[in-house]
């Protein structure tokens, strides 16, 4: 099992385009208000040297991560529609 405070800090990976999305202290949740489980990940974009959210946001679902390393979450965006 993996706490969310446990995660805190880490930078967020798309391994598909090596591109950084964002840390995940910076992201909002989404989560099931049935079973309590963290559904998705919702990043803001920034600007402003990160000081002002613009309109645009990415969702990263749970399913599509990867890997929970000790500084980084890899994530794959191409994922079949049967593994959502």
């Amino acid at each position: 099992m993996v706490r969310f405070r446990d995660m805190g800090d880490k930078e967020i990976i798309n391994v598909n385009e090596g591109k950084r999305l964002g840390m995940l202290g910076q992201t909002d949740l989404e989560i099931n208000p049935k079973t309590g489980q963290i559904e998705a990940f919702i990043i803001p974009s920034y600007k402003w040297f990160g000081l002002v959210k613009e309109g645009e946001e990415t969702k990263i679902h749970w399913q599509s991560i990867r890997k929970i390393g000790e500084d980084m979450i890899m994530i794959d965006t191409k994922l079949p529609d049967e593994e959502r």
